[in-house]
């Protein structure tokens, strides 16, 4: 059974940083691209970024390129997003997913794909 698992989210101020983390189990780690998605009340949810499955291809949504940074610890089996200077427009919940292309120019979920259950960012003015 796989399991996605995420970590990190919280209330922090506006220019602010967090890192969250993933983990999955129940699955190869480093035979998927993982990615976070994230989806704001009213919203659709939406890509935020992809990983390659070696890490070394990466993509990101227009609205967080130059604060936000994904890499991956394949010997750990854990997916990371640093995010600095915070926004209020970035509060939203955060997801993590198992398959995900990060080799195409725009985070996308591959045909077989598995979801965390979320972790809530609140970014304050």
């Amino acid at each position: 059974q796989v399991q996605v698992v995420e970590s990190g989210g919280g209330l922090v101020q506006a220019g602010g940083s967090l890192r969250l983390s993933c983990q999955a189990f129940g699955l190869s780690f480093a035979d998927y691209g993982m990615g976070w998605f994230r989806q704001a009340p009213g919203k659709e949810r939406e890509g935020v970024s992809c990983i390659s499955r070696t890490g070394r291809s990466t993509n990101y949504a227009d609205s967080v390129k130059g604060r936000f940074a994904v890499s991956r610890d394949n010997a750990k089996n854990t997916l990371y997003l640093q995010m600095n200077s915070l926004k209020p427009e970035d509060t939203a919940m955060y997801y993590c997913v198992a398959g995900c292309f990060g080799s195409v120019a725009k985070p996308m979920v591959a045909p077989e794909h598995y979801w965390g259950q979320g972790t809530q960012v609140t970014v304050s003015s």
